[in-house]
């Protein structure tokens, strides 16, 4: 079984094997000869949530990649990386100005973009688990479940910030210590995420936490990509691969019933590149529940740890690649199903379905629930660490 807690030098060495790992992309010669220059961050003034300053930080290395991240809900809010012609897009969705994403949380089908997401990502059935024989219950928020940490999760908080900068990497610490009871999880928990931008045009994105008390913790990142832009109109005809032979089926309401599937002769099965809208219309109950793809795939790994390839994702229009390398046991591939045309993004384009995909690496949702799944739970001494790289390049 997977254990929640890692080392605390996983990261550290994981990056620095990436190149063994295999499945990362390339970069360009005009990449490369930028990359002597220094990388660097600078933040500005967001705007206000109950009297606490947001802060929108750029990072910028010298391959050309520009990465905007708000302290609040930890949002990606922007990312600019070159195509194969040297022609810098933003490629994943967001929101022009904090009321956007103030505004979104009032939707039943709130879309996340870009934020972290605790302090359960994903979903627990009917919004209660046990542990050490006491029951919690938390807010339900989708369809009779909790998702994404209840109706006030980490998204919607403002992170202490820290910028770092040093050597040929620049960074941003986000930290967030969640109280014992909030939306109903017990102990109180200290929560830490670094996104580091390198100059080979990875964005790493550490998550830390430790707690007081026993509780379960589950981080993730949520957001939504579209290599051929954030402007295009949807990501069908993108390639997916995962490196993953096996997925959780789930109920009606979209909660794992519990089985690990074989994707072999399924619509999930992505082994080998895929376009994203090459199955998805099929005709199978678990793209009917999820009106298109929101599953959890199990990466293959057996018990390993260690960094390694959970996707690839390409876009034959620009030769965009995104690789998404992961310490966790999963990821949730979500064809961004329930846009609906309600959000309005920075290039004042409204999202509608399948304008972005997300690929969020976690633990098994419904996890405390089912004790076959790797475990959520940690205890005060332990420290719950996981790493996700995104490695951006052209092919």
């Amino acid at each position: 079984m997977h254990s929640v807690v890692l080392l605390r030098m996983l990261a550290v060495a994981s990056v620095v094997g990436l190149t063994a790992c295999g499945g990362a992309p390339t970069t360009s010669a005009a990449s490369t000869s930028a990359a002597s220059q220094p990388p660097t961050i600078t933040s500005e003034p967001f705007g206000q949530v109950d009297g606490s300053e947001v802060s929108r930080y750029t990072l910028t290395n010298g391959g050309g990649m520009r990465v905007r991240i708000l302290n609040y809900g930890g949002i990606i809010q922007s990312l600019e990386i070159p195509d194969r012609q040297g022609h810098a897009d933003n490629v994943v969705l967001g929101f022009p100005t904090l009321a956007g994403y103030l505004a979104s949380n009032s939707f039943s089908s709130k879309p996340y973009l870009g934020a972290i997401v605790g302090r359960y990502a994903n979903r627990i059935a009917k919004g209660t688990f046990t542990l050490n024989g006491a029951s919690y219950h938390l807010p339900m928020n989708n369809n009779g479940n909790s998702l994404h940490g209840g109706i006030a999760g980490f998204d919607q908080k403002v992170w202490q910030a820290t910028p770092r900068q040093g050597g040929d990497t620049v960074g941003l610490i986000l930290r967030y210590v969640s109280p014992a009871g909030e939306m109903g999880y017990p102990g109180t928990l200290t929560a830490t995420v670094t996104y580091t931008l390198d100059q080979n045009n990875r964005l790493n994105t550490d998550y830390q936490a430790t707690t007081d008390a026993p509780t379960i913790v589950n981080l993730t990142n949520h957001t939504y990509w579209n290599l051929t832009g954030e402007s295009a109109l949807d990501i069908y005809n993108e390639r997916l691969t995962l490196n993953a032979d096996r997925y959780t089926p789930t109920d009606l309401t979209q909660i794992p019933t519990g089985q690990i599937l074989t994707v072999k002769g399924t619509a999930m099965d992505f082994t080998t590149p895929t376009a994203v809208g090459a199955r998805i219309t099929a005709n199978d109950p678990q793209l009917m529940t999820g009106q298109g793809y929101d599953l959890n795939w199990v990466i293959n790994r057996g018990d390993d740890t260690s960094l390694a390839q959970a996707a690839k994702l390409e876009d034959p229009a620009s030769g965009r690649t995104l690789t998404v390398l992961t310490t966790q046991p999963g990821i949730q591939f979500y064809s961004g199903n329930f846009l609906n045309g309600a959000f309005t993004g920075t290039s004042a384009n409204a999202y509608r379905q399948g304008a972005g995909l997300a690929l969020e690496t976690q633990h098994y949702p419904d996890s405390p629930n089912h004790p076959d799944f790797p475990t959520t739970t940690l205890n005060p001494g332990q420290i719950y660490h996981q790493t996700t790289v995104f490695q951006l390049g052209t092919g």
